[in-house]
């Protein structure tokens, strides 16, 4: 599994996932993080930039935390088979450590700019790790 994690400044988990520029990206395999490598795109290639696809240094991500997103481009991962996450933690690798223990506490999906302060518990599949 990889799991993407929108980091602007490389230490906290950022908001404005379209616009982001730098992801930390984490591959985990049997609910261990195995590697945690930075990525920096070009301003050509964000999410916004890319539409309607990824990024090619983003394809094949499974899951896509940010602290926040728009709906449009919530949406359009989701299309693409890729689990949004809204989450509440700002720490990457504490988020990441919560998703795979299913204990990510998130916003509500209805509402992709929301403060994380509506908060929910976020249950994943675990066939997918």
């Amino acid at each position: 599994m990889r799991i993407a994690i929108t980091s602007q400044n490389r230490r906290n988990i950022t908001e404005h996932a379209g616009k982001c520029r730098k992801f930390w990206i984490y591959e985990v395999k049997d609910h261990a993080i195995c590697e945690k490598t930075l990525l920096e795109l070009p301003l050509e290639q964000s999410l916004h930039a890319q539409r309607p696809n990824l990024p090619t240094a983003l394809a094949g991500i499974n899951v896509l935390i940010s602290a926040s997103m728009g709906r449009s481009l919530y949406l359009r991962l989701r299309e693409q088979g890729v689990l949004p996450l809204i989450a509440c933690e700002d720490d990457p690798d504490l988020a990441v450590r919560d998703f795979l223990s299913g204990k990510l506490l998130t916003c509500s999906p209805n509402a992709p700019h929301a403060h994380p302060s509506h908060a929910t518990h976020h249950d994943h599949d675990e066939s997918t790790t």
